[in-house]
């Protein structure tokens, strides 16, 4: 760490690790790092990193790929090569001890890591709140021992931390500093080549192989059976990357469904601008479904082992996102066996068929959408700097 104050003359620049996961966490990460560089010109970056935060500057010790695991059963194959990376991680800190450590999501990596942090003297800061209000609350008191602030991306999880003495940050979500408030569906249509007028369809079946392969076929098939009942539908499927992409053709090649769509990839805000209903896998693509204020039906299966252990362990009578923020079901929720295509294509044409019941969605969407819009990465920033001891 360095020894003088880092706005000192002389004195070396603030140096901060981070440790990132998957795709969601480079991208909090990247902007995270750019507005923490403003705060504090000179501030060295590197850890475990994806490419959004190598280009924003940080050094990159380990590709954030390496913790791109999900699942309480998928994540035994990839044990033993989490814990190797675990324990060069702390023969680099303990080597060169930085001025804060932030471990960006991925809580049961990052947790243990960072209480290992903080007992070598190291300050720490965790972005993106664990789902203790989901199941297992108990891990507060191992977020109390293991870092000095939380930083969370939702208004209610807030009081969770308070009332266990946690220092606490809501940051908001940096989706809705992104997205506009506006709508953009007509500028959207006209970048992907669509009739203003046209009727669109939008597939999100996950941003992970695991989860195109086990919703894939039956968001085709879904597809399918709407636009058997309404053949003007266009459908587009927004792909998170080459991977996902690949997974789900092959999907498509062998379904049978017989539908056609345009799959795109890299351009899942344009697919939802442009988008008059959406069938989302559970995750972060239903917050940008709500914060484009698009209509959704949502879906979810994991390994049958995870949800049997899920069922035990999660106290939670919603999955998407959406309906967690409002506590109500704005949207509709099918889970695992109740992921069947004429299921789906029903509650995908009952909003088409109800502008009214549309109007009334995105009024609540647009409440939210200003509710969790607060500047989350110059938030996140701050609270690191002032972690690290830098900047004003």
């Amino acid at each position: 760490m360095s020894a003088e104050s880092p706005g000192a003359e002389g004195a070396a620049p603030a140096r901060v690790v981070f440790v990132a996961g998957e795709e969601s966490g480079d991208a909090l990460g990247a902007g995270l790092i750019e507005a923490l560089r403003r705060r504090c010109p000179g501030v060295v970056c590197e850890g475990v990193a994806g490419p959004r935060m190598q280009a924003a500057g940080c050094r990159t010790w380990f590709p954030a790929d390496r913790l791109a695991v999900m699942g309480l059963v998928e994540v035994l194959a990839r044990v033993p090569g989490l814990w190797r990376l675990r324990r060069e991680l702390l023969r680099r800190l303990r080597r060169d001890p930085p001025d804060a450590f932030v471990g960006i999501d991925a809580p049961e990596f990052n947790l243990g890591l960072e209480r290992r942090a903080r007992a070598l003297g190291i300050p720490t800061v965790h972005y993106v709140s664990p789902t203790v209000w989901a199941w297992r609350r108990g891990r507060l008191r191992t977020i109390a021992a293991a870092v000095d602030r939380m930083l969370t991306l939702f208004p209610f999880e807030e009081a969770l931390y308070r009332e266990r003495g946690i220092p606490v940050t809501c940051v908001g979500h940096p989706f809705a500093d992104e997205i506009p408030l506006e709508d953009r569906r007509i500028a959207a249509r006209e970048r992907l080549g669509l009739a203003p007028d046209a009727t669109v369809l939008a597939l999100l079946p996950g941003s992970r192989e695991g989860e195109v392969r086990r919703l894939g076929a039956a968001f085709l098939h879904a597809a399918a059976w709407c636009r058997a009942r309404r053949p003007e539908l266009v459908v587009l499927a927004a792909m998170a990357g080459p991977k996902v992409r690949a997974r789900f053709e092959a999907i498509r090649a062998g379904a049978g469904a017989g539908v056609p769509l345009t799959a795109i990839e890299g351009a899942t805000r344009e697919v939802l601008a442009a988008a008059d209903v959406v069938l989302a896998a559970s995750g972060t693509a239903t917050l940008e479904a709500m914060l484009t204020r698009r209509p959704m039906v949502v879906a979810y299966r994991m390994h049958p082992l995870t949800y049997r252990l899920a069922r035990r362990l999660v106290h939670l009578r919603r999955i998407a996102l959406p309906n967690i923020l409002a506590g109500a079901d704005l949207v509709p929720e099918f889970l695992q066996d109740a992921v069947q295509a004429p299921a789906l294509g029903r509650a995908l044409l009952d909003w088409l068929e109800r502008p009214d019941a549309v109007r009334a969605l995105q009024g609540r969407f647009a409440a939210l959408h200003r509710d969790l819009r607060r500047g989350a990465s110059a938030r996140a920033a701050e609270a690191v700097a002032g972690t690290a001891g830098c900047g004003p």
